[in-house]
């Protein structure tokens, strides 16, 4: 059936919204759930401004970037949503001032698998280029044709790949070896390396030797194993100076990442949220130090019971909800089968009577709004073929009558055989089955 004019519109509004909503910037989730736990703290790192800062100033080893700050950092990676694929959703972009009219770019690849990325160097380019891209027709908006002149220039990009698997990153880091030829090639062939932080090649004691937040972070991302962390031996000082000197959101960050960690080794939530709770309070130091004489094996047995509990009261919740509604059905089936043989003798009288009189009054009701809704096909029928002799396209149609493109598609495939003249009464004959238009 037709649909009223004017829902086209409202449904191309209701897709800008949704797009729009999808493209919003994401929010650090109150709880990781991610099963990829690497992945969902190292994602945190270059989320929050004041974590990526440190790495540029500490782990970069570039003395332009020596001074920057967090205020100096703007996620820009919205914008570069359509780079982005689920499997490399973890990727960031960062848009850095240095000085007061000069930024750069800063990307970085969180690589968490144990298998080599062999192919990492390409996605980089295709981000730079589409970054680069980008920054033209920026700068093309603002000023008609400057890209063409000889003084124009793009920001520089910084390329990093953060990398947490066990074994040596193997890939070369410079981008012309995946080009066969390259050294016969070499000057038509584009070549940049990208920064590689390979997170087990830092030993603990260079990682405490940073002294900021960032090293602590980096040192859990590294562990694997429940004794791993209960043999992670940090000074008191460190601890001290981090718990007092750290922000109220890095702490909420130092949180999610430890909580991540407890989860991953089984610890009930209560317990989690107990160790966790020493962050907040600004007592990492003593948050080691309790977990060193903490009863693992027992923890996780509790977890389970815990689970067991609670997996057995919601299958008891369940299963009486299913039972009560398989009763409800099966007795409503029985009480209507023998109230329906009752009720049929019964009313079957009664109901001739009525029913002769309502029936009139409705088959008039109905007949007059099935004629109207003919008549409103014919009239949407005649206005398509009035405006296809003007040769007038499907969508032009669609938009101009405001109504769906796939129901004027359909409008004009079944009347082309009667193209040029169109005449109405012909493709009336052709499409009706006694005085109904078979259009839909």
């Amino acid at each position: 059936m037709f649909r009223k004019r004017g829902k086209m519109s409202r449904q191309k509004k209701h897709v800008q919204k949704k797009r729009q909503e999808q493209v919003k910037e994401e929010k650090i989730p109150e709880r990781i759930q991610n099963s990829k736990v690497h992945d969902s703290s190292s994602k945190l790192i270059f989320g929050n401004a004041e974590l990526c800062s440190q790495f540029l100033r500490n782990y970069m080893n570039m003395p332009i970037l020596k001074n920057v700050r967090a205020e100096d950092i703007e996620d820009v990676s919205e914008r570069y949503i359509p780079m982005f694929t689920e499997e490399r959703n973890s990727d960031t972009v960062k848009r850095v001032k240095i000085t007061e009219k000069n930024s750069f770019y800063f990307i970085s690849l969180i690589e968490h698998k144990t298998k080599v990325d062999y192919n990492i160097s390409m996605q980089l380019l295709r981000y730079m280029v589409y970054i680069w891209e980008d920054y033209e027709k920026e700068m093309e908006r603002q000023h008609k044709g400057i890209s063409k002149t000889k003084g124009f220039q793009y920001p520089p990009i910084l390329p990093v790949v953060y990398y947490e698997g066990k074994a040596n990153w193997t890939a070369s880091g410079n981008f012309k070896d995946r080009i066969m030829f390259h050294k016969a090639f070499e000057p038509f062939t584009p070549g940049f390396f990208y920064k590689l932080i390979q997170l087990n090649s830092y030993s603990v004691e260079e990682l405490i030797g940073k002294k900021d937040e960032l090293s602590l972070v980096m040192l859990i991302n590294r562990i694997q194993e429940a004794e791993e962390f209960r043999e992670l031996n940090l000074p008191k000082d460190y601890l001290r100076d981090l718990s007092e000197r750290s922000t109220k959101e890095v702490l909420d960050i130092l949180e999610r990442v430890i909580k991540v960690m407890l989860r991953h080794f089984k610890v009930s939530e209560e317990e989690a949220e107990a160790f966790v709770g020493q962050v907040k309070e600004r007592r990492m130091g003593e948050l080691f130090e309790n977990f060193k004489g903490f009863d693992l094996p027992a923890a996780r047995e509790k977890a389970k019971a815990e689970g067991w509990a609670e997996g057995h009261a919601e299958g008891h919740a369940k299963g009486h909800e299913e039972g009560r509604a398989e009763g409800h059905a099966e007795g409503r089936a029985e009480g209507h089968a023998e109230g329906r043989a009752e009720g049929h003798a019964e009313g079957r009288a009664e109901g001739h009577k009525e029913g002769h009189a309502e029936g009139h009054k409705e088959g008039l009701a109905e007949g007059f709004q099935t004629g109207q809704k003919e008549g409103e096909r014919l009239l949407l029928l005649k206005m398509v073929c009035k405006k296809l002799k003007r040769k007038k396209t499907i969508g032009e149609i669609s938009e101009e009558l405001e109504e769906e493109y796939s129901v004027i598609e359909n409008i004009c495939r079944t009347v082309e055989n009667f193209a040029p003249d169109y005449d109405i009464e012909k493709i009336r004959e052709a499409m009706t089955c006694g005085d109904k238009i078979l259009i839909y």
